[in-house]
């Protein structure tokens, strides 16, 4: 019994070993996707849209390991839970990879295009995003589910953010029709941010699931 423990609980630190991996080149991503666009770097966006297979085979590992657990140890209760909430946080985790991949890829778009009003909100959106992920995984490397709640109080401004700025990048299309392949594109970043912020509401949900067993909607 004591082994089949030992066993357990080596399988759910490599877990947390990997996801703390993939929340950081999660995270990296974001921040040299957001780099780039201000920047104009498609070099820099390239090495973004690249990083992301990285991120794709660790939610693969951390599916084989939960696969290979549940098959072998066999856990009940709340160790069973903590489990299927790591395999849920990879899925979000490679879909914010995704995310910053795609606001990558409006870089290279762009290309050397001089933008159409300087980056201030999306660069706010996006440390906001980020915020959120960084509060939602210290909810769940601690279990708080306080800090799980204040995530969704943090998406409704998200939210609130991303609608301002979509105004105002309408506004500038209407003015100039000029404008409106390159508006449609940061709208497509904003998109993609929007998003963010719910994988990390999606995440604080694992959270509580965890504790409770319950699977509660954050976002409404």
């Amino acid at each position: 019994m004591q082994l089949h423990r030992s066993i357990l609980e080596s399988n759910l630190q490599e877990l947390q070993s990997k996801l703390q991996e993939m929340a950081r080149l999660s995270l990296d991503g974001l921040e040299q996707a957001i780099e780039s666009l201000k920047r104009g770097d498609t070099a820099l966006a390239g090495r973004v849209i690249a990083g992301d297979d990285k991120i794709n085979q660790l939610e693969v590992d951390i599916e084989q390991t939960v696969v290979v657990t549940i098959a072998t140890q066999q856990p009940a209760a709340g160790d069973l839970r903590a489990i299927i909430a790591a395999l849920q946080i990879a899925t979000e985790l490679e879909r914010i990879g995704d995310h910053a991949a795609s606001i990558a890829k409006v870089t290279i778009r762009i290309g050397g295009e001089k933008l159409m009003k300087p980056l201030i909100d999306i660069p706010r959106m996006a440390t906001n995003g980020k915020d959120m992920l960084m509060k939602s995984l210290k909810a769940y490397e601690d279990q708080d589910s306080i800090l799980a709640h204040e995530v969704a109080a943090d998406d409704e401004d998200m939210d609130l953010l991303n609608n301002q700025i979509i105004r105002e990048l309408l506004a500038y299309m209407v003015e100039d029709p000029a404008k409106i392949t390159q508006g449609s594109n940061l709208l497509w970043v904003t998109h993609n941010l929007e998003r963010i912020g719910d994988r990390a509401t999606n995440i604080a949900e694992r959270v509580l699931f965890m504790k409770t067993g319950e699977t509660l909607d954050l976002n409404r």
